[in-house]
């Protein structure tokens, strides 16, 4: 992807992610000042039944004008121009509360018009906790003789225990924005890195164009003169140089094959071909260097994919060149071509040294080589199944391996019609 794409999709789903936080918060906020409206609003219903149940029983009017005054979100003043008993006020504020559902701690206070000062009722509590006692102020309002004041002092508290959802989606949209903010971080790191190293790989594998394609110039030229080959010794070093430097010379190309592909997708050339002619053309190729390679065919000579022919070639030279490298005794390999409706199913067996569980989801990764001594003895980069894998993915194909009962393991190559 784009560099410009990239930060162009990391801002839109930064933006799109702050944007939801701050509409969630919005919406919490909006939900508790809801749910403090509503909860005035039967604290005050609440209170005036308090009242009318005061009056019962007495020769007294209920007052024309609306009693109760909200002083503060937690405070109320309730004017009663009849005298009543702290006892049976605290039993209908219980029974009223309850009945409105407001169950949260409260405190009432009466006045004394004859001592001229507010007098501490009690302090109510719904929970399990014992009744605290505590000396609460609570200031003389002018023009009321009778009346009680009430104060909610754990309202905030009662109210946002009502909004626990609203703030688990808040804190949640929290950590999916942190989660998110640190995802950018190390995608932004890791394709940093991902560069490093392209470019590092690149500037290594050209600088050892130079120096190589010398080397295999000067070693061939080197292999033609009289006097090393009348030395069977020294023609003999000779061709080792030759091959060894070929060799190396094919692994250069096939990292700087695969920095390419990194950078854009290979250019494929599909056509119609015959699976069975280029398998056998390159096990014949194989066998010239391995005498002791059996491969054993199972398939219809006129089955045909649609796929680029070079590179389908690579990968079975890749994948027959693994079994080989990866045995401790004759290579032998079953290549079984399955076919149905849907599907036409490679599956390429060896009776090599196998792959751990653990390790076998990895033998597709770049660079990766199973830790063992025997891939300490096999030269090569751990590219050579990266670059199936890749193929692969480039056809629209699966591929997968499994460990096979006894020994060796069992890739597999499934090709949709």
């Amino acid at each position: 992807m784009k560099t410009k794409n990239l930060n162009i999709i990391i801002v839109l789903g930064l933006v799109a992610t702050i944007g939801i936080l701050i509409a969630q918060l919005l919406w919490t906020k909006e939900a508790f000042n809801l749910e403090e409206k509503k909860f005035s609003q039967r604290a005050h219903i609440a209170l005036l039944e308090v009242v009318k149940k005061l009056y019962q029983g007495t020769n007294s009017e209920l007052p024309i004008q609306n009693p109760i005054k909200k002083i503060a979100n937690d405070y109320y003043i309730v004017n009663v121009e009849n005298d009543f008993q702290p006892d049976i006020l605290e039993h209908y504020l219980k029974s009223e509360f309850t009945k409105f559902n407001i169950n949260t701690d409260f405190e009432y206070a009466m006045y004394n018009c004859q001592s001229d000062e507010m007098v501490y009722g009690n302090y109510v509590s719904f929970g399990d906790k014992k009744a605290i006692q505590k000396s609460v102020y609570f200031p003389k309002h002018e023009n009321l003789v009778y009346y009680f004041a009430i104060r909610f002092p754990d309202e905030t508290s009662y109210l946002l225990s009502s909004l626990r959802f609203w703030f688990v989606l808040s804190i949640a949209l929290i950590i999916i924005l942190l989660v998110y903010v640190y995802s950018i971080y190390t995608i932004i790191q890791q394709k940093k890195y991902s560069e490093l190293q392209r470019d590092f790989i690149n500037n290594m594998t050209h600088e050892f164009k130079t120096p190589l394609s010398s080397i295999l110039l000067a070693s061939t030229y080197l292999n033609k003169q009289d006097v090393i080959q009348k030395d069977t010794k020294l023609e003999k070093y000779t061709e080792i140089i030759i091959n060894q430097s070929k060799k190396l010379n094919s692994h250069i190309e096939q990292i700087l094959n695969i920095a390419k592909s990194d950078n854009a997708p290979m250019t494929m050339n599909k056509k119609e071909i015959l699976l069975v002619p280029i398998i056998k053309d390159v096990i014949e190729n194989m066998q010239l260097k391995h005498p002791n390679l059996s491969v054993k065919i199972n398939a219809d000579e006129t089955t045909k994919i649609n796929a680029d022919e070079f590179h389908f070639t690579n990968i079975v030279y890749n994948l027959l060149d693994n079994s080989i490298k990866y045995c401790d005794e004759n290579p032998t390999i079953s290549i079984d071509i399955l076919e149905d409706k849907n599907k036409i199913k490679l599956d390429f067996s060896d009776n090599g040294i196998g792959v751990s569980n653990k390790n076998l989801n990895f033998i597709f990764d770049k660079f990766y080589r199973i830790p063992s001594t025997k891939s300490n003895e096999v030269n090569g980069f751990g590219l050579g199944l990266y670059y199936v894998k890749k193929i692969c993915t480039q056809h629209n194909w699966k591929i997968f391996a499994t460990n096979n009962n006894d020994k060796g393991i069992t890739i597999s190559i499934e090709i949709p019609k």
